[in-house]
C-alpha cells in the first residue's frame, strides 16, 4: 500500500524520478515576487537594468504588428 507524501514535489519528466522542490522554487509565489522585485530595484539603482528608449519601443511595436493585415475587418489576430 503506497503512502502519500505531503511535501511539495515537482515532476519535471513524467515517469522519471520525483524531485522535491528546493530553494526559490519551494517558496510561496508572493515571497518569490518580493525577492525578484528587490533584484530589479538593485539593477536599476546600479545602472545595469535596460530601459527602452522611445525608438526601441516603437521598433518593437512595429515588429509585433508587422504580420497583421491593414484591412483585417473582423478577422482574428
Amino acid at each position: 500500500m503506497a503512502t502519500q507524501d505531503s511535501s511539495p514535489q515537482k515532476q519535471d519528466n513524467p515517469g522519471g524520478p520525483r524531485r522535491s522542490l528546493r530553494g526559490f522554487a519551494a517558496m510561496d509565489p508572493q515571497r518569490q515576487r518580493e525577492i525578484a522585485s528587490l533584484g530589479g530595484r538593485a539593477a536599476h539603482q546600479s545602472g545595469h537594468a535596460h530601459e527602452f528608449t522611445t525608438e526601441e519601443a516603437r521598433a518593437a511595436g512595429k515588429k509585433r504588428h508587422a504580420g497583421r493585415s491593414t484591412n483585417n475587418a473582423g478577422g482574428t489576430r
